[in-house]
């Protein structure tokens, strides 16, 4: 078996922006002229460079991606590393961005940028897992403006918020959907 590419995501949080003042996930929708998942909901993220870290990957995706420069103190903590059918160890980086960081999102990378609010991600029927004959595991699914989030997002998003429940919930074995895995 060959070995995982490292990589990683930011969860960035920041206030919702809207009347209630809450917190929001930042979720993008990537341009469609990517070579790789172009058109697919994302976190900001991707492969780690050579030498360089999970968290520091994290935080210069979201800048290239977002126009977000975010310190490592702005890093609340990490989730667990997910593994991907396309090869990659994805590592979820929480991030604070605080609502004076002003977001530019980078045409080439990404079509559209998102504010989750918390109460989205936490609603009973956010989620839901089904099955595909292509493998055993269950595959999740996140609802979100009348269309479906696939994992890896989806389970990186479904991780945080049970972590936000106070529940320990384990995601490596969610699947993804078949045009996923290339």
């Amino acid at each position: 078996m060959l070995a995982l590419k490292p990589a990683a995501v930011a969860i960035a949080l920041t206030e919702a922006g809207d009347a209630a003042g809450g917190t929001a996930v930042l979720l993008t929708l990537r341009a469609a002229g990517l070579r790789a998942h172009s058109s697919q909901w994302a976190l900001p993220g991707g492969r780690c460079d050579e030498g360089e870290t999970q968290v520091t990957a994290a935080l210069r995706e979201l800048h290239e991606e977002l126009g977000l420069d975010l310190r490592e103190a702005n890093v609340l903590g990490l989730l667990d590393d997910y593994p991907t059918r396309s090869g990659y160890l994805i590592t979820p980086v929480v991030v604070w961005a605080d609502a004076s960081a002003a977001i530019a999102p980078n045409p080439e990378e990404v079509a559209s940028v998102h504010r989750i609010a918390l109460g989205d991600i936490e609603r009973a029927d956010a989620f839901d897992f089904t099955t595909i004959p292509e493998s055993t595991r269950r595959v999740i699914r996140f609802r979100h403006a009348g269309q479906f989030i696939h994992a890896p997002t989806a389970a990186l998003i479904y991780q945080f918020r049970e972590v936000l429940a106070g529940r320990d919930t384990r995601v490596t074995e969610l699947e993804q959907p078949v045009f996923a895995w290339k």
